[in-house]
């Protein structure tokens, strides 16, 4: 027997249901772990840098978008600039960052410790 074509068809979208996810108990979990623990110190400059852009933007409420239009670059670069923190490939110039900071209502400042 064939559908009515009055029904509804069910979608992905009808049926999503995201699983929550708690960063700081994943991170806390995954610190207990020697190896995990090592490769994060490694990286942990990047990951502040990196958590600093992404709480000014949060905190300006822009998308990865509007930001690249105040910066005057396409969002896939902005998404590099972003992705590149974390993973050692390119580091930012002192320049693009002043221009991030700019676009999300802030400035540059790098303290040593």
């Amino acid at each position: 027997m064939a559908k009515s074509h009055d029904q509804p068809i069910s979608t992905a979208i009808d049926i999503y249901n995201p699983v929550p996810f708690d960063l700081e108990a994943t991170r806390a979990e995954w610190m207990k772990d020697p190896e995990f623990r090592a490769a994060y110190a490694v990286q942990s400059d990047e990951f502040a840098a990196l958590d600093a852009l992404l709480t000014a933007r949060k905190a300006a409420g822009l998308t990865q978008a509007e930001v690249a239009a105040r910066m005057g670059i396409k969002p896939s670069s902005l998404a590099r600039i972003e992705g590149s923190l974390g993973n050692h490939r390119h580091s930012p110039s002192l320049e693009t960052l002043r221009k991030y900071a700019r676009a999300c209502g802030k400035r540059l400042e790098i303290h040593l410790v």
